[in-house]
């Protein structure tokens, strides 16, 4: 994937606690970036073998709202947003984003 400051801030937000599920809405809100650009990232990290997906037990979902769908980092995700995240604390573009985060 090209390095974008949408990437850079997605994979900031799943690095910060990597072995959580993650839902798209909160997705949007820790990583700063619309539903409209997170989602189609979401399915290139699918289809690439750095997520795995799922959806929330529905006898868990308290209220009438329906089950959520989960993402989480494979060990493959983790080893290349980890790197992604590394070659972009060299790169003058994204210097400001990556001081945030102390892995």
């Amino acid at each position: 994937m090209r390095s974008t400051h949408a990437l850079i801030q997605v994979a900031l937000a799943l690095m910060e606690t990597p072995s959580d599920r993650f839902w798209g809405y909160e997705l949007t809100k820790r990583a700063g970036v619309r539903s409209g650009v997170l989602y189609p990232m979401l399915t290139r990290m699918l289809d690439d073998g750095w997520l795995v997906d799922g959806w929330e037990d529905s006898a868990s979902i308290q209220g009438k709202r329906p089950p959520r769908r989960y993402y989480e980092l494979t060990d493959k995700g983790r080893r290349e947003l980890g790197g992604l995240l590394q070659g972009a604390r060299d790169d003058a573009r994204f210097s400001g984003m990556i001081g945030r985060l102390a892995w």
